[in-house]
Parts: C-alpha cells; sequence; structure tokens
C-alpha cells in the first residue's frame, strides 16, 4: 500500500517522530487512520436512501419530519442521522409526486402515504431496509455497530497523544504495542 502507513511505517526512531527528521510522522499517521475510519463511522448517505428511508417509515405510520430524521438514526443506531436539509426537500418531492400527503395540526406537519405512496413502499418492501443497521445490515455495510471504526480512532487518538507528549522511550513502548497490535489483528483474520 504505497503511500500509507501500513506494515512498518510506524517503526523508526523514537526521538524522530513529528520532529521534522527522517521518519514517519506519527500525528500525520494517526490522522490518516483516523480519518479511513471516520468514513466508515459517518458515511454520506445517498440521495435514494433518504426517499426510500422515508418511504419505508411512513408505510408504518404517519410521522412529522423530526420524527423520521430521529427514527432513522435510532433504527441505525446512530450510524446515519439525515440532515432537515436533506428530509424536508425529500418530503417535499414526495408530496409534489402525490406520494405522500400532509396535514397540519399545532404548527407540525404529520405527513402519511397516499394510496400511490402505499404501492410504491409496498413495491420496495421486499429491498434491505435503506438505513445501516448496528448488526451491519443495510444497503451499506457499516461493521458491528461501528464498534470496529470506533476502536481504532480511540486507538488512533491515544498513539497521537503519546507521540505529542510521551518521552522517547514512552514513544518506542507505544510503537511496540502497536506493532503487536497490527500483528494480532492480521492474526484474525488468518484464522479459519
Amino acid at each position: 500500500m504505497s503511500g500509507s502507513y501500513m506494515g512498518d511505517g510506524f517503526t523508526g526512531s523514537p526521538g524522530s517522530w513529528g520532529q521534522g527528521r527522517s521518519g514517519p510522522n506519527l500525528w500525520e499517521a494517526m490522522e490518516q487512520l483516523r480519518g479511513m475510519f471516520e468514513q466508515k463511522v459517518a458515511p454520506r448517505m445517498g440521495r435514494g436512501d433518504v426517499r426510500a428511508a422515508v418511504l419505508a417509515l411512513l408505510a408504518e405510520k404517519p410521522m412529522h419530519g423530526y420524527q423520521i430524521i430521529s427514527e432513522i438514526s435510532e433504527r441505525s443506531g446512530g450510524a446515519w442521522k439525515p440532515s432537515a436539509g436533506s428530509v424536508y426537500p425529500t418530503l417535499q418531492q414526495l408530496a409534489d409526486e402525490g406520494l405522500i400527503s400532509a396535514e397540519e395540526s399545532n404548527g407540525r406537519k404529520t405527513y402519511s402515504l397516499t394510496e400511490a405512496g402505499k404501492a410504491e413502499a409496498e413495491a420496495s418492501a421486499d429491498r434491505p431496509a435503506p438505513w445501516p443497521t448496528p448488526s451491519g445490515g443495510g444497503p451499506r455495510d457499516f461493521g458491528h455497530g461501528g464498534a470496529l471504526p470506533k476502536a481504532g480512532i480511540e486507538l488512533a487518538q491515544a498513539a497521537a497523544q503519546v507521540g505529542r507528549s510521551g518521552t522517547p522511550e514512552q514513544v518506542q513502548q507505544a510503537v511496540d504495542v502497536l506493532d503487536e497490535a497490527r500483528r494480532r489483528l492480521y492474526s484474525i483474520l488468518a484464522q479459519d
């Protein structure tokens, strides 16, 4: 993996970390690792995913926009919380298409499916849930509730802290721990 910090990328002289000398910069490596994990934890869902999620939820019961956002977040274990800027325009588009109707009560619009909307929701009922589930289901696999990416982020943060404020001996100890952790992770994949 050219250009990445895999393999022996965390080795080098402990005194060189983050000080402009030769060898990799631990802080940059941890930032790269954190960025890779955050892409897995907080992905951008596709435009069609919001539409499918709204139709699936409204097939269960009428809801207002905030309920839809909260329900998606809850069902995805927090892995996906669509913004109001994606949900409300989707609701408007579905209303324009005649798939949902809105009823205003106490200053809130509650949306429900029309007959055409029910038909469309039923037609897509056999598809997987449009939101990622904590068990890794849904249109995209987010791992087991994001536990692995979260643990990776926390590891990267701890290693970066040691790199910033640790003594050369502490940095070397951290390198040894990370090397051992990497070997053990690969050994998990090697098991039958």
